[in-house]
């Protein structure tokens, strides 16, 4: 049985530009730099000038004691507003950005809607579903942490 998320993150900072975020959530080679939890990114195939079609490899680990890989395609973007992907490998989906300024706040949403293929993963998901998302909270609380020092913003 292939068990579905559905997560929704909502980032706020203060201190720092939309434009800034942007640029630094765009960049995702680099996201080993700065968020605790990612471990790799490997370019798989270049995009179009505007990084539509980029493909990488993500490889995460999380607070828990196991690692996931897949690989995701930039397939939309609007600049400054949206940035989504489709997710293949051991996650399979989409994972939305949605960036907005709210007054002196940038306001980021992640929405994850993903499928579990490790099969031991779905074998246990009645049991550790609610594991599976304090897991993927904490990997994004991570996140947000390291997104506020490599912008010197401030969350909220």
């Amino acid at each position: 049985m292939i068990k579905e998320y559905s997560f929704i993150t909502v980032w706020e900072l203060r201190n720092t530009s939309l434009e800034e975020a942007w640029k630094t959530i765009k960049a995702v080679d680099d996201w080993p730099q700065w968020w605790k939890g990612v471990e790799e990114v490997k370019a798989l195939k270049e995009g179009d000038a505007d990084g539509i079609g980029k493909v990488s490899s993500f490889t995460f680990k999380s607070a828990l004691p196991y690692r996931l890989t897949f690989e995701s395609e930039l397939v939309q973007l609007e600049t400054y507003r949206l940035m989504k992907g489709k997710a293949k490998g051991e996650l399979e989906g989409t994972g939305t950005w949605l960036f907005e300024l709210k007054g002196d706040v940038v306001h980021i949403e992640y929405h994850w809607q993903v499928r579990t293929t490790k099969p031991w993963m779905n074998l246990l998901s009645p049991v550790l579903n609610p594991v599976f998302k304090w897991n993927h909270d904490v990997v994004m609380q991570w996140g947000l942490e390291g997104l506020i020092k490599r912008l010197h913003a401030k969350g909220i």
